[in-house]
């Protein structure tokens, strides 16, 4: 009897608690309910939906106690527990705008100059390709992987979750410009984060970097979510073979058009020293204004180069410069211009892979075959060239860690012999439009898919670091500009 009388009285109070409610909140709930049953489709996994019960709670019978300040009699409570209310929502939804949708990216480096201009703060849509599902949820959506002021990490390792993309509107596409999370940022050191743990050792020595923690500080191993995000032009696509030759894209053997924008670095000779006004004609930002510094040792040879020597032994101001061929013709006909010549990098200079890479340049690149870029399912044969090529996707991207080449020339993966490797994910080739300066796939190598975040929609605003604020610091042109013009 008193189990049926409590019963009664809790399906009354159900009852009253669902007759109390206004019309206002049961018109929330349905949006919300829509939203939240919409998400749930999208995520592939129904068993979210048992949160509609949270959510019914919230807004219609209030069984659980989220809004108990408002009864407060102290007026500071709730005054306080207001803006923590606030603020709680106001970051769950920053959370999953952030998470399923897109967010606010700062263009930092000139890689993608003229398309992407260092200062540009973009929007990332990460519906194009489908969002990831985060790999590291727990974690505060206002910064990327570090908090403010030294706090330290944004995220917590534990729990994680494997890797899975929602359905996007598309796949990635030769020509895009994509945001995608650094491969190579796997691994940093805590006090110099730029460049990264792989670039340091390289230069320094594993043991001089490991065991000098008051230079280097700790190795912090990244999740895949959590690595510095980079944007550059995706030129190669899973299965493509791909070589450069004098500077042009080559895809299966065939000529790929160079986007309007790329730039390759120049030397170029005035006959007076280049104003402040010749810089802002050619629209060459501060940080990319060489002058080529000439002594008597060097006059011999750039005179051999094909500029010019004055008769007295001087030389003209010489210079070095990216530039777009628009910017070439605009340079052409600046009083004073004399001789334009492309500069010649040198071979190998730590180029992917560096076994193979020797004999490679930024301009000449993947040998006469070019390079094969890996598809999901798609099989290789693993001899010691290859190995070179595609170590760093079986061992780290595709979580093989015991994979070696041994000395009988042969890879062994959990200690058994293996001929061929069939990939797990499809992978990307991916360059920035600054050809000569921009660090991308020619030294790093493939983008896994799992590392991929979103395409750049619209630049939000964009500042020029080298103005004030009142003297053209704000690029007001650029303010919602399409950030990906070529597509």
């Amino acid at each position: 009897m008193e189990n049926n009388s409590n019963e009664n009285k809790a399906a009354e109070t159900l009852k009253e608690r669902i007759a109390a409610t206004r019309t206002t909140r049961w018109i929330r709930f349905g949006l919300v309910a829509v939203i939240y049953t919409l998400w749930v489709a999208w995520m592939g996994n129904w068993w979210l939906i048992l949160g509609l019960a949270l959510l019914f709670d919230i807004y219609i019978t209030g069984y659980i106690p989220f809004t108990w300040w408002k009864k407060s009699k102290n007026a500071t409570v709730r005054s306080v527990m207001s803006w923590v209310d606030a603020i709680v929502y106001a970051l769950i939804l920053v959370y999953f705008v952030f998470a399923f949708l897109g967010q606010n990216y700062q263009i930092p480096s000139s890689s993608l100059e003229k398309t992407l201009l260092t200062g540009d703060y973009l929007f990332v849509n990460k519906t194009v390709y489908g969002p990831r599902v985060p790999m590291t949820p727990v974690n505060f959506p206002l910064v990327h992987n570090e908090l403010p002021f030294g706090l330290g990490k944004s995220y917590l390792d534990s729990p994680s979750l494997p890797y899975h993309r929602l359905k996007g509107q598309r796949d990635v596409e030769r020509g895009d410009i994509v945001v995608f999370n650094f491969p190579a940022g796997d691994t940093i050191m805590s006090k110099v984060q730029n460049p990264d743990y792989y670039t340091l050792i390289n230069s320094y020595g594993r043991d001089a970097v490991l065991n000098n923690k008051e230079v280097f500080g700790e190795r912090i191993y990244r999740p895949v979510d959590r690595r510095e995000n980079y944007v550059k032009r995706c030129v190669g696509l899973p299965g493509d073979r791909l070589k450069i030759k004098d500077g042009v894209i080559y895809i299966d053997g065939v000529a790929q058009q160079q986007p309007e924008n790329v730039q390759f670095n120049y030397y170029f000779q005035m006959s007076a020293p280049m104003t402040e006004q010749d810089w802002e004609t050619l629209d060459v930002a501060v940080d990319d204004r060489h002058q080529m510094t000439v002594g008597p040792r060097e006059v011999n040879s750039v005179a051999a180069m094909g500029f010019k020597v004055n008769e007295d032994g001087t030389v003209p101001p010489i210079y070095m410069s990216p530039l777009t061929e628009a910017m070439k013709t605009k340079l052409q006909s600046i009083p004073g211009f004399l001789v334009l010549a492309q500069t010649v990098p040198g071979t190998g200079e730590g180029l992917f892979p560096e076994k193979l890479a020797k004999d490679w340049t930024l301009l000449d690149y993947g040998g006469e075959d070019g390079i094969l870029i890996p598809a999901k399912g798609m099989t290789v044969e693993l001899t010691p060239e290859n190995w070179a090529l595609y170590e760093r996707p079986i061992r780290v991207y595709e979580n093989n860690p015991t994979a070696e080449l041994r000395g009988d020339g042969k890879v062994y993966i959990d200690g058994k012999a293996a001929d061929t490797y069939t990939f797990k994910m499809d992978y990307y080739y991916m360059m920035g439009d600054n050809r000569d300066n921009s660090l991308d796939s020619r030294f790093w190598g493939f983008v896994p898919e799992d590392h991929i975040v979103g395409t750049p929609w619209r630049v939000l605003v964009s500042f020029d670091k080298d103005r004030s604020i009142f003297n053209g610091g704000i690029r007001w042109n650029r303010i919602f500009k399409d950030a990906n013009p070529d597509k």
